[in-house]
C-alpha cells in the first residue's frame, strides 16, 4: 500500500495512494517500482530544495554548479549532456545563476557559434557550500539498512534509465 503525503520539515511530498492510482485506470501493483522511485525522488528533492533555499539556490542549480570546474569552461551542450537535460533547460538555469553572479557566459574562443560557461569566484565559493549540503544530507541517510547494496542497485538502475533517456532525446 502506498503512503499518504508526508511532511519533511515544512515541505509536503505527495505520494499517491493506491486508490488514487487505481482510479486513473492503472493497477498500482503493476507500477509499484515506478511509484516508489518517484516518491523517493520527490522526498530527496524536497529535502535538498529546503537546504538549497537557505543558500539562495533552486533545485537543480546545485547539480549544474557541481558540473563546472573552477578555472575552466564548458559548453552549454556539454552541460546538458552531463545533466541529462535539454540545452534550453540549461540556458534557463544559467540565466538565474548569471543574475546571481555565480557563473558567466562567454563566446567560445575556438568557435564563435558556441557559448561556454565558467564559474565566478562567488560560484566557486558556492560550490563548496553545495558540497557541504550534499554531505550533510548523505550523513542524514546513514541509517539506511545495507546502504552499500542499496547504492549499487540504484547505480545500476540509473545507468539503465540514463541510457534509455538518451535514446529518447
Amino acid at each position: 500500500m502506498l503512503q499518504d503525503p508526508i511532511v519533511i520539515r515544512g515541505a509536503k511530498s505527495k505520494m499517491p495512494t493506491e486508490e488514487a492510482v487505481n482510479a486513473l485506470g492503472v493497477d498500482a501493483a503493476e507500477v509499484a517500482l515506478v511509484l516508489k522511485l518517484l516518491s523517493i525522488a520527490r522526498s530527496i528533492r524536497a529535502m535538498m530544495g529546503l537546504k538549497l533555499a537557505e543558500l539562495g539556490l533552486h533545485a537543480g542549480q546545485d547539480e549544474l554548479l557541481l558540473a563546472l570546474v573552477p578555472e575552466g569552461t564548458v559548453s552549454v551542450s556539454r552541460l546538458a549532456d552531463t545533466l541529462v537535460v535539454r540545452p534550453s533547460t540549461v540556458s534557463k538555469m544559467l540565466d538565474r545563476l548569471v543574475t546571481a553572479g555565480l557563473v558567466e557566459r562567454a563566446e567560445d574562443p575556438r568557435d564563435g557559434r558556441r557559448t561556454v560557461v565558467r564559474m565566478t569566484s562567488s560560484g566557486v565559493e558556492m560550490q563548496g557550500r553545495i558540497r557541504e549540503v550534499w554531505q550533510g544530507l548523505e550523513n542524514e541517510l546513514q541509517d539506511i539498512p545495507d546502504q552499500g547494496a542499496a547504492t549499487q542497485s540504484l547505480q545500476a538502475l540509473q545507468q539503465i534509465l540514463n541510457a534509455k533517456l538518451r535514446r529518447l532525446r
